[in-house]
């Protein structure tokens, strides 16, 4: 114990960083700072909020203060899918059993959450978030309810203006793209279901064009939890704290990436290649749902067409 002397600022940041890169139990970190493992929980507490607060408006700011024509110019450039601006994507991020918490925090995987969801732009940054959504939730009701999920269905959310695809005089929205647990919407791409696309040569090249630049989202998930690997195990703290510890996360995920790409060299922040596994502790959505309109149709099947057609590449079959 230190009787004598108070705990600086600088040390409970350190204490904190450190349990977020590690994941080290509080007792532990007692042992390696000399700080009361009770205390510890206290100062995570409080460090977070701070760093929430002070960090979120310059990683995190407002995205509709974002320019999303060089978004999708960054898409188009290095995942060869035009207009598209943003991916989006969420995770249940696996915490331990809060305190009474009957069957909200119960997911259909058979463990407890809260989620994470994110759009990513091309080099695996956050963009925008929504974090505190219970674990038993559906996938489409907690995008409907959040407020990305409100702005860009209710036409808020500024979108740059619809831009002919390259090469064509055929023009088309900005877009972001899902998987099958997002709706269908004239912003929104999602594939095709497996059972059509089945047989169908040119809703399968669509469904991996798609695929391949959605990579992004696993990309910066993969970054975020091999970075700050607190998320390798159940969290072990209150649910608003663990709001707290998921943007702040994020906000320092961006804050690296904006290192790497301003030193515009091969860093080990780099990660490029699809990922191969998939961390227990954060876990995908699933599932289909959504309903559909025929605007919502046609622009998906012009992109199809597109990637079909002009918009071919060799290595797509």
């Amino acid at each position: 114990m230190r009787w004598h002397e108070p705990i600086t600022p600088e040390e409970k940041l350190a204490v904190t960083l450190r349990y977020l890169a590690t994941g080290e139990s509080f007792r532990s970190l007692a042992f390696a700072f000399r700080i009361s493992y009770s205390y510890i929980s206290i100062i995570v507490k409080e460090i977070l909020a701070v760093l929430k607060q002070n960090l979120m408006p310059i990683f995190l700011p407002d995205p509709n203060m974002t320019d999303f024509k060089t978004k999708a110019d960054e898409f188009w450039t290095r995942w060869n899918f035009p207009n598209c601006i943003l991916a989006i994507d969420g995770k249940h991020v696996r915490i331990r059993c809060p305190n009474n918490p009957g069957s909200l925090f119960f997911n259909y995987k058979d463990y407890f959450s809260t989620v994470l969801l994110a759009m990513v732009d091309a080099n695996y940054k956050f963009v925008a978030i929504d974090v505190g959504s219970y674990g038993r939730e559906g996938d489409s009701g907690i995008f409907l309810k959040s407020t990305m999920g409100q702005q860009i269905l209710n036409g808020v959310f500024k979108f740059p203006e619809d831009s002919a695809l390259p090469g064509t005089d055929i023009i088309v929205p900005h877009v972001i793209l899902g998987d099958q647990a997002f709706r269908l919407h004239k912003h929104i791409l999602r594939p095709f279901s497996q059972k059509s696309a089945r047989g169908d040569k040119c809703k399968t090249v669509f469904n991996y064009r798609l695929s391949r630049a959605t990579r992004v989202t696993e990309n910066a998930f993969e970054l975020l939890s091999q970075i700050f690997r607190v998320y390798y195990q159940p969290i072990n703290i209150a649910p608003t704290t663990v709001d707290d510890l998921i943007i702040v996360t994020c906000c320092l995920h961006n804050m690296l990436r904006d290192a790497y790409l301003e030193n515009n060299g091969k860093a080990y922040y780099q990660f490029d290649q699809e990922c191969s596994t998939e961390n227990n502790n954060m876990r995908s959505f699933s599932g289909e749902g959504g309903f559909i309109n025929m605007e919502e149709v046609r622009v998906r099947d012009i992109f199809k067409d597109y990637f079909e057609n002009i918009g071919a590449v060799p290595w797509q079959m």
